[in-house]
């Protein structure tokens, strides 16, 4: 026993005010409305830009390979051969391309981070608001090249640019007038 104990008896004193005080709480927080959406019935509210699905837009994948390696979860499958182009002008040589046979990421795996995205250089992958995918069997959570480009048209816009921005170095490269060639005075 310690000398609080010995000078104050057992500390059973606050018991009853503390249940009580719980009893006030609970009861306040039954009579108080939710704010619980019924979700089956009421859509949600989501923000504009939120993750819910990945989109792929099948005709911007060059089968490069980085969305793929870069994947912390390696949830994504890439499958391609190459296809000979032939030369577009006379004495030119043919070319090869990528050919995208298999795109799949496994949503099972997936954790969302979106690092496949951000390093898509050739801007293939979305985010996709929608998130009503669920599945009964974990392997259907593996989606193809078909069922990821289903999801593109429901791919919000992108945000309208600032009026005050500076124009994009592209925009502004292509505004510009021609060079003349040096030695030349017009």
């Amino acid at each position: 026993m310690n000398d609080e104990t010995k000078r104050n008896g057992p500390t059973n004193k606050g018991l009853l005010p503390g249940i009580l005080k719980g009893l006030a709480t609970t009861a306040k927080t039954a009579t108080r409305t939710t704010h619980t959406h019924e979700y089956p019935d009421v859509a949600p509210d989501l923000p504009p830009r939120s993750r819910g699905v990945i989109a792929l837009l099948e005709e911007n994948c060059t089968s490069c390979m980085l969305c793929a390696r870069e994947c912390p979860d390696w949830c994504i499958y890439i499958d391609s051969h190459k296809e000979t182009v032939p030369a577009t002008t006379e004495g030119g040589r043919d070319r090869q391309r990528n050919v995208l046979d298999n795109f799949s990421i496994d949503f099972s795996l997936c954790m969302y981070c979106g690092i496949c995205i951000e390093v898509c250089p050739f801007d293939a992958l979305f985010w996709s608001p929608q998130f009503e995918y669920a599945e009964t069997d974990i392997r259907d959570l593996l989606h193809d090249k078909e069922r990821l480009g289903g999801w593109m048209e429901t791919v919000p816009p992108p945000p309208a640019l600032d009026e005050r921005a500076a124009e994009p170095a592209e925009v502004a490269a292509a505004n510009k007038p021609a060079r003349m060639p040096r030695g030349r005075a017009t």
